[in-house]
């Protein structure tokens, strides 16, 4: 009977419960029922062995619980202070110590969905959370891991914990829904896109549960921490040159002359001879007579020894010399200290304060070039979150011409250096801002490493999460990089030096330094000012008053002019003509002359030929997916690009980041609420699918601006230094040349140093949609071959120029009853687009060949009959002119006339030799037809002669 009523209390015992241990038995409390009580049961040790256990009894209330400092002992069921060396948060639970996975947490790698590689070495099976002692360190690989732990809460209760969140390349979430009854809470991380550059981990520690109904043992104090009295709450950690062990309620000191040991160390260590690593050198402030030295200090807390063999003394101090200047826009008033400039005041640093003239503004803002004392509105920190002993050292130090990381307490430091940035004013005369800009940062730095070091530059906007603008590894020249702020907020800027990312707990890269030289924010609200701004003046008589200027002006000699047609006007420019730029070939300004764009329409002539593009058809935005990819590990991933062809502000492309915007509402999200939007005119984003990730949406993260202006459009291959290659895109015909978009991004990146640019290749392609398709080049999978320009082909039948008379041509029809039709067809293969249409079909009136036929037929037997006809009566007169002759030359023959040669017959001929001479001279047709003429009057001689004769005789 017992037995099986240990047995059913046993099932419903709580996992979280902590065991009070008998010598065969525990106490633990049932679940609650609907009244809100409970029994106290006892657990035999070993399952089965139900005999000898106590009797189960009425149990506490189920809301019940002790103080912090105090425990419920399960016997008598009442709360208990905790003995010196424990502590006890009531009803609370806390862990901080992670030297193994404690109790209760459980690590739970999620297997790919997709291994396209077939590889089982491919698989997650090795990823996991890593207990490193004062931490938990998770997986550095792109696999999803959860950090999972089951809590019993009585009451409303809460989650805290610590971490250390510094890489955006791996996804980090927490899920926690706290209520009464069981909870799993759970940290989860996962590599967005794994690459060459190594993922720092996420860390966490100190993890404290508040809700629970009771705790029934108080926990002992972790190495390094005591407690002193009866009752704690909390343990204290050990001070300097102290150690405890585990569950101590003091410290045991350290022999100092030889030992030394960190505040909240669980051992001392043996103090090493000093070195060059143990100490730094600094520039002391200005003293009263304006003299400053460099010096050389130990770092502390100092933990070598000076006096032994091999030890490195600390350096003598430098001379004396003149301190450098103040900064632009402070001024020295004889004493040690450099004071900013009242407002409406300018100094360049090496003068007194002066008051700006009529017509002008001071320029507000901060400029940092001199080192010698740390800048009242920058703090210096150091930050580890698995080592404390980092918390109260300066992350960097002053050295008069540059400030530099110091060196921390181990090499996995983040040494920090921060600027806050209340907000941005914009001179009176722009303060309707032509642009995005309200101010910008630009810092000169430098890294000299031998490790694998990492200067981050982050910014923090509105307080609400610090993010990575960009960064740089391993050793870099001097160089300058410049952000500009788009917005009106409050900003926080950091710079974050590591040495290592590997866990470590001494210096050994204490020389690896970054140095910066200069520090400039313009527009800063709560800035001081190194010079004055021209400024436009009221149009009232005699007024000194800075008024604003509409946008797209500028200012000359102190009126507000509008920028000249298709210029943009330039934000940092000095006032005056000059501050408006000219827009690039193929573009336009937009109304307020804030940026240049392409209205869609572009135009080449070459000899007499022009052809006019009208790209309309393809739409203002065009998207383009490319991939798929997978990592080393299986996952899947796109590289989206999203361009902007045609259009200004409005017509921008969109890049979305949602990877710490995971939680909001899918309403949130239609409404881009809450995620962090990028719009520019060519940005990228990767893309992480649903599928096999466990996510309820696609991941887009690492939004990237490509380019943020429009240069031009040209068929040229070279743009302002910008160079499309046409041998990524092969052309099969030259009939119509491709029309290239140059873009440019003024965003300087670590491997960009002028900033990134684009080219987008339009390409008349009859064969594609007006909307066409985007393509990168086969070499070039990522749309880039050098990481820095980025070359995309569009190929549409919409970037096919407009259609001319030139591009169709006539075909003529039959006539056929008299009529005959006119056809247009297109010139093959069709290399145009709108424009001209085809003219309608004609039919027009026509002669058929049967007319030219019988006309033909006609002209013919005319001119047959013609000829026959002459022929007849040419041979008839022929025949008439030669029987005259014959009788003209017989009558002859009776008289003797004198010089008629022509009619006489020669001595010795006779008649019969004269008739075969006439008949073998008998002239030709067409000699007959042409002596007509001339035998007209030769026959009137011979009719004259031979009537002579006759009436001689």
């Amino acid at each position: 009977m017992v037995c099986c009523v240990c047995r059913m209390f046993y099932v419903s015992i709580l996992c979280v419960s902590v065991h009070i241990w008998q010598m065969d038995y525990y106490y633990e409390y049932t679940e609650c029922d609907s009244t809100g009580s409970r029994w106290r049961v006892a657990i035999p040790q070993n399952p089965g062995a139900c005999t000898g256990l106590p009797e189960p009894v009425r149990g506490t209330e189920c809301t019940f619980s002790c103080k912090a400092g105090e425990f419920l002992e399960m016997s008598a069921q009442e709360c208990t202070q905790c003995a010196a060396g424990s502590y006890s948060l009531g009803s609370g639970i806390r862990f901080d110590q992670w030297d193994s996975m404690p109790a209760g947490f459980s690590s739970l790698a999620t297997a790919q969905e997709i291994n396209p590689h077939g590889d089982d070495r491919l698989t997650c099976n090795s990823s996991s959370w890593i207990p490193q002692g004062n931490y938990l360190e998770s997986n550095r690989d792109e696999c999803t891991v959860s950090l999972i732990y089951a809590v019993h809460l009585k009451k409303q209760g809460s989650v805290s914990f610590e971490y250390q969140y510094p890489d955006n390349n791996l996804l980090f979430e927490f899920f926690v829904n706290l209520k009464s009854g069981t909870n799993i809470l759970y940290w989860r991380t996962g590599g967005v896109l794994m690459g060459a550059k190594v993922v720092k981990p996420v860390l966490l520690k100190n993890v404290q549960i508040e809700g629970v109904a009771y705790t029934s043992e108080c926990f002992p104090c972790k190495p390094g921490t005591f407690s002193q009295v009866p009752g704690s709450s909390t343990c204290q950690p050990c001070p300097r040159d102290t150690y405890s062990g585990h569950g101590a309620s003091s410290c045991t000191p350290c022999n100092t002359t030889t030992q030394y040991a960190a505040e909240g160390s669980a051992a001392c260590k043996d103090r090493p001879p000093c070195s060059k690593k143990d100490y730094f050198q600094i520039h002391t402030a200005c003293d009263h007579e304006g003299k400053t030295q460099v010096i050389y200090k130990w770092i502390e807390p100092k933990i070598c020894l000076e006096g032994v063999t091999g030890a490195d003394k600390l350096p003598p101090s430098g001379e004396r010399e003149p301190c450098p200047p103040c900064n632009p826009g402070f001024y020295n008033n004889d004493t040690a200290t450099c004071s900013p400039c009242p407002a409406g005041t300018y100094s360049d640093g090496t003068k007194p304060c002066k008051q700006c003239l009529a017509g002008t503004e001071p320029t507000l803002g901060y400029e940092y070039k001199w080192w010698n004392v740390l800048p009242a509105n920058m703090k210096t920190s150091c930050f580890n979150v698995g080592n404390s002993k980092c918390d109260n050292m300066n992350g960097w130090e002053v050295a008069g011409d540059y400030i530099q990381s110091g060196a921390g307490s181990s090499d996995n430091d983040y040494l920090i250096l921060n600027i806050h940035i209340p907000g941005f004013k914009l001179p009176t005369s722009v303060s309707s801002p032509s642009g995005t800009e309200f101010g910008r940062v630009t810092f000169e730095f430098e890294t000299l490493c031998t490790a694998d070091c990492e200067l981050y530059f982050m910014m923090d906007v509105n307080r609400k999460s610090t993010t990575v603008v960009e960064s740089w590894q391993k050793t870099k020249a001097r160089q300058s990089y410049t952000h500009v702020m788009t917005k009106n907020a409050s900003v926080s800027y950091t710079w974050a030096f590591q040495r290592t990312n590997q866990p470590s707990d001494v210096r050994r890269y204490v020389n690896d330094v970054a140095r910066i030289y200069t520090i400039s924010v313009s527009n800063a609200v709560d800035g001081v000012s190194s010079g004055c701004r021209v400024c436009a003046l009221s149009a009232q008589p005699s007024s000194s008053m800075c008024v604003p200027c509409p946008r797209g002006h500028y200012v000359d000699t102190n009126q507000c002019t509008e920028c000249p047609k298709n210029t943009y006007l330039v934000p940092d420019a000095t006032p005056g003509p000059d501050a408006c730029k000219p827009c690039g070939p193929a573009s336009k300004s937009d109304k307020d002359h804030s940026l240049c764009y392409s209205d869609c329409h572009f135009t080449h002539t070459e000899g007499n030929v022009t052809l006019s593009y009208d790209f309309s058809p393809l739409g203002s935005v065009g998207s383009l997916m490319n991939g798929p990819s997978f990592t080393s590990k299986g996952t899947k991933y796109f590289h989206q690009f999203n361009i902007s062809l045609c259009g200004g502000q409005d017509h921008l492309a969109v890049c979305t980041d949602n990877v710490t915007d995971l939680s909001n509402t899918d309403s949130q999200r239609e409404k881009g609420e809450g995620a962090n939007t990028l719009k520019t005119f060519i940005c990228q984003s990767t893309i992480i699918p649903a599928s096999g990730r466990g996510f309820h949406t696609s991941l887009s993260s690492q939004s990237i601006n490509l380019a943020e202006s429009f240069v031009g459009a040209s068929v040229e291959n070279t743009l302002n230094g910008i160079r499309a290659r046409p041998e990524l895109y092969p052309q099969t015909s030259k009939k119509v040349p491709d029309v290239n978009f140059y873009y440019k991004s003024s965003e300087m990146t670590s491997s960009c140093e002028t900033g990134r640019s684009a080219v987008v290749t339009l390409r008349c392609n009859p064969e594609k949609s007006t909307k066409g398709e985007l393509s990168v080049p086969s070499q070039c999978p990522a749309g880039t071959c050098d990481g820095c320009t980025f070359h995309f082909l569009w190929e549409s039948s919409g970037a096919c120029p407009t259609c001319t008379e030139r591009d169709f041509h006539r075909i003529e029809g039959a006539c056929k009853g008299g009529h005959q039709d006119l056809l247009y067809v297109w010139t093959e293969p069709k290399l145009c687009i709108g424009g001209a249409t085809l003219p309608e079909k004609k039919r027009v009136p026509c002669e058929g060949m049967e007319f030219w036929i019988r006309l033909g037929a006609g002209l013919g037997a005319f001119t047959a009959i013609l000829l026959v006809s002459l022929t007849c009566y040419f041979w008839k007169k022929n025949k008439l002119e030669y029987k005259y002759s014959r009788l003209v030359m017989s009558a002859n023959k009776e008289c003797e006339l004198p010089g008629a040669d022509s009619c006489a017959v020669m001595e010795g001929e006779n008649e019969g030799d004269m008739e075969d001479e006439v008949v073998y001279t008998k002239p030709s047709l067409l000699g007959k037809l042409k002596a007509i003429a001339s035998k007209k009057y030769e026959n009137m001689q011979l009719n004259s002669s031979h009537s002579k004769a006759l009436v001689w005789s």
